[in-house]
Formats: structure tokens, sequence, C-alpha cells
């Protein structure tokens, strides 16, 4: 289960109560964080236990009151978030009267289903480090707020259970009963015998007792047993001798504590985490047990099978390497670009080059690399499309030359529109190369609110040309690269490109846009202010690195 599976706070309380009566029982374990409790969730348990050992040691914590009310209810709220099980709470001695009313009204409206009080002064001491006699509460004055709680409560079916702790105080099984008596009359919906001893006889010994006691009293209150320290006798044997309720209460937290020390021994002996792989769960497994999984399978619903189209095709070099082999902070360009779209969960990634043997080392071997005609007058618009040739569906394609961010990843396959190029609004800001011409856009509608703070990051504007020959203050911004086209999109940019393709005054791909425009195709661009960089030179390429070390 994962946090889509909640169970509202209504249905949640009454459903330990229903277990009870259909299986005559309920066994539960801890859990501690919202993890563990899918640990709980996933196995045959019927409800979850939160205990303050549990919780205070897995903050480092010791349970001695330490740990207040509101930390509680907030890992209280992470477990309920993630799980649909019944739960029950540790409440430690309750606080005094008002303390006690806070809590119940807090747990209530959460959906606990029970909380348990235990008959100690406050600040309580865990019951296996150390409880003795003057750690124990009056038993009126603890009656009195267990009166307190059962008023205060507004759901039948929210038990108040009293914890029986003089047995571990050494009171013997007289001051116990006496005391069984007191809350029994008090109302409380149930009682927790609780036990140290490593075999159970004095829980044993006390289950006919209780039982006698209720029928001289009129009325059977749940009888709960924490079998933490005499656990060779069984739930089954325990549930037969007359117990409702059975509470394994810390192993997932122990079991916890001794893995994360053997792992991290054992990382930190080997010097490396190898060693440790087969003792651990896998990424996957995680991602699949908290429903990560799920939001991948989303996630491609919404951008089914998007591909991506890197164009490296072209004789462009740095010091007789190509330019998107060039490193950046000890990555070739192409690398980054690959890891961008990764990030943004695209997988099918395909490389148009000039030489095959120039990548093989460097791609991995599931992205497919397509060598292409070195010699072609209009190279790059030609490898764009012989890297297109077999994508029928959704795609991003980019220039080889250019570092991005995936952010603008995002927003170029978030629209409804067919064909989306990226621009860039800030090239009027620039000083450009006397060399270097821009493939600049023109808008159809251009916004003229020059006002530089917006709440939007992106714009969206139709397209009524691109060109390298537009005039600068014409133009709304300039074209770096990137273009995204739906599946309709890519059937519309190919069947164009079978008209032009041997017409010579067709060299660049913001020409086949053109094309596309005038047979009235509509072209949008999404208006970016920063967010890539253009590498076509040695400086390009120390500046590039200088902002990703920042």
């Amino acid at each position: 289960m994962t946090f889509e599976s909640r169970k509202l706070p209504g249905e949640r309380i009454s459903s330990l109560v229903d277990i009870i009566k259909k299986k005559g029982h309920a066994i539960g374990l801890e859990a501690h964080s919202g993890l563990s409790g899918l640990v709980t969730e996933k196995l045959d348990f019927d409800f979850i236990w939160e205990s303050s050992l549990t919780d205070s040691a897995s903050k480092g914590l010791p349970d001695a009151s330490i740990v207040g009310n509101e930390s509680r209810i907030h890992t209280i709220d992470e477990i309920l978030n993630v799980t649909t099980k019944p739960m029950i709470v540790d409440g430690d001695t309750g606080g005094d009267e008002d303390n006690f009313r806070f809590l119940i009204k807090r747990l209530e409206n959460q959906g606990v289903s029970a909380v348990i009080v235990e008959d100690k002064i406050f600040p309580k001491r865990n019951s296996f480090g150390g409880t003795v006699g003057a750690g124990m509460e009056d038993p009126n004055i603890f009656s009195k707020k267990l009166e307190v709680g059962m008023k205060t409560k507004t759901t039948k079916d929210f038990l108040i259970i009293a914890r029986l702790e003089s047995l571990i105080a050494g009171l013997g099984m007289n001051e116990t009963m006496m005391r069984t008596e007191k809350y029994i009359n008090a109302g409380v919906d149930g009682i927790m015998i609780h036990s140290k001893l490593k075999e159970p006889s004095e829980v044993l010994e006390f289950i006919p007792k209780f039982e006698a006691l209720c029928k001289k009293l009129g009325r059977r209150p749940y009888l709960i047993a924490v079998p933490t320290t005499y656990n060779n006798i069984s739930d089954d044997e325990l549930i037969k001798s007359g117990v409702d309720i059975i509470i394994h209460a810390n192993h997932l937290l122990r079991a916890a504590y001794k893995s994360m020390m053997d792992t991290a021994t054992l990382i930190s002996n080997s010097r490396r985490s190898y060693e440790s792989d087969s003792n651990i769960s896998s990424v996957k497994e995680i991602f699949s047990a908290v429903g990560y999984d799920k939001i991948i399978e989303r996630d491609k619903e919404k951008s089914p099978n998007i591909s991506a189209l890197i164009a490296c095709a072209g004789d462009h070099k740095i010091g007789n390497i190509n330019r998107s082999l060039n490193n950046i902070s000890g990555k070739p360009l192409i690398q980054h670009q690959v890891e961008t779209f990764r990030r943004s969960g695209i997988e099918n990634l395909t490389v148009t080059v000039n030489n095959h043997n120039e990548f093989d080392s460097i791609l991995e071997k599931d992205i497919n690399i397509i060598e292409t005609d070195n010699n072609s007058l209009n190279q790059l618009l030609d490898s764009i499309m012989s890297g297109l040739k077999n994508i029928d569906g959704p795609v991003i394609l980019t220039y080889g030359d250019i570092l991005f961010n995936d952010k603008i990843i995002s927003e170029l396959v978030l629209g409804e529109n067919d064909i989306v190029i990226a621009a860039d609004s800030s090239y009027k800001y620039h000083k450009h190369d006397i060399d270097k011409k821009l493939e600049l856009v023109a808008y159809k509608n251009p916004d003229n609110n020059f006002s530089k703070r917006k709440l939007k990051m992106t714009d969206t504007f139709e397209v009524k040309k691109l060109g390298k020959d537009l005039n600068l203050e014409e133009s709304q911004s300039e074209f770096f690269g990137l273009a995204f086209f739906s599946k309709e999109g890519i059937i519309n940019l190919k069947s164009c490109y079978e008209e032009i393709k041997d017409d010579t005054k067709y060299n660049l791909f913001i020409d086949l846009l053109n094309y596309m425009m005038k047979k009235e195709f509509k072209v949008f661009c999404n208006e970016f202010d920063g967010g890539w960089i253009e590498l076509h030179t040695e400086n390009d390429f120390k500046l590039a690195e200088k902002e990703l070390e920042n």
C-alpha cells in the first residue's frame, strides 16, 4: 500500500473492533515510520502498534518522555498516511488529565483505533530499563484519569486500554489484581498485562484471575498481552488462554538497527559498498514499496513513449575533437545531454553522428547511434531527418552543441501543441559575434509588455517566421536548438520534408519549419530566459564548466 490507499479516519477507527468481532482476536506488529508501516501493512497482521520506545529510538532518543506529543502525532500521521490497517498507540502515562484529553482528541481525529496508557508516574521510564515500585502511579489517581479519558472520547469504537506495570515493578499479583479491578470500574475498554520474565508464567497466572474478576464485576474488557521477553509462547497459545489482542512491540526497530550496523560495518571494512549488495534491498524494491513505480507509470501515461534525438552529425570540431565529445567537468557534452533526458524520464535515445566509432566507447549500448553522410550541403537537416526515420511517436530533438536543463524539457512536453520549439527571450541583451548569425524567431502576436517580472516561468507564442536573416529588432526571441513534436507533428514534419528534400534552398532545420508554416501547420515556441548554453568554442566550454561548478 502507499499514500494513495489511505483510509478516512472515521472508517479506520472502528476497524480494530470489527476485526476482533470477526476473528475473535487481533495480532499486531510495531511500526516506527512510514516505511516500517508499509512492512506491517504488507504482511498478515491485523493492526499496527505505534510504540513510544521505537518512536524515540528512531529519533536517536531514550524512551523517557523526552519525545513530546506533537512529535509523536507527526510519526503517527506518517504511518497512517501510507497504510490502511487500524493502529493502537502507546500513550505512555497519558500525562495529566488535560494532556490526556488532548491526546485522545488528536488520536480520534487522526483515525487511531486505540490508545494504551500505563500506570506509572511522569516522566516514565521504559519497562525493560528498570521500572520500580516507586515509579508507579497511585491507582486511585490513575483510575480518575481513565474516567476522564472515557468521558472525553466521542467514538464508541475508540478503545482506551489500561496497562498494568505492577508485575514488572515487583509489586506482586495481589497488587496487580487490585489495580485491575479499579481500572475496570473506571470503565476502560481493555486491560494490558505486562511482564518482563523470559517465560509466560506471570501472564498465564493472571489470565484466570482476570476472567474471575470480570465475572464478578459483570463486565469484561479486552485482554492485551505483549510477549516481548516471553516470546517462546505462540500467538495461538495466548489466544487459546484468553488473550484478545497480541502486540509484537519493537521488533522492526531492533531488526533495522542490527541490519544498519552490519551494513555500515561491512562498507567501512571493505572500503566500498559492493559487499553489502547481497544483504540489502535493491533501490527498485524500495521504489516499489513506497509507490514510486506507480508515479513513473502515470508519467508514462502522460507522455507515452517520448523519444529523444541528439543531432551530432557535422564537421564542427575543437582541437580535432567533435564538439559533442569535448569534456565539461570530466564528461563529454553528449553525456550531459543524455543524463538530462533521462532525468526527465526519457529513456529511448537516438544520436546521429558522422563517425560511429568515435561514439561507441562513450555512449551506452542501449542508445541508438545512426551514422549519416558527411558530404551533403544540408547536413544538419538531413541528419535530423535520418534520425527521425524510425521514430513515429512524440520526440524531443536537440542540436548536439548545446547544454540545457531538464526544466526546459518538462515545459516543452507539457503543452497540447503538436510542434513546439524552445526560444530564448534574452538574446537582445547579449553581445553577438560578427560571424555568428542567430536563428531568430518572429511571433504572430508578440507580447509588447517588456516587463521581465512575471509569475510564469515561460510563455507560449505562435511563430510567424524563423531565420538567420531576420532583423534583431523585429524578432522576439532566438531558437536555440530544442524542439518537441507530437505524433501528429512528426507525421507532418516527415511529409513536408519529403516535399522539399531535393530543393537546394532548404538547407536548415528552420527552413523546413518555415515551409511547414507556409503550408499552414502551426508552430509554437516556449519562450525561456536562460537555462541553456551554446557551445561553439573552447571558451564556451570553460564558461559551461564554471556554471556547473556553481
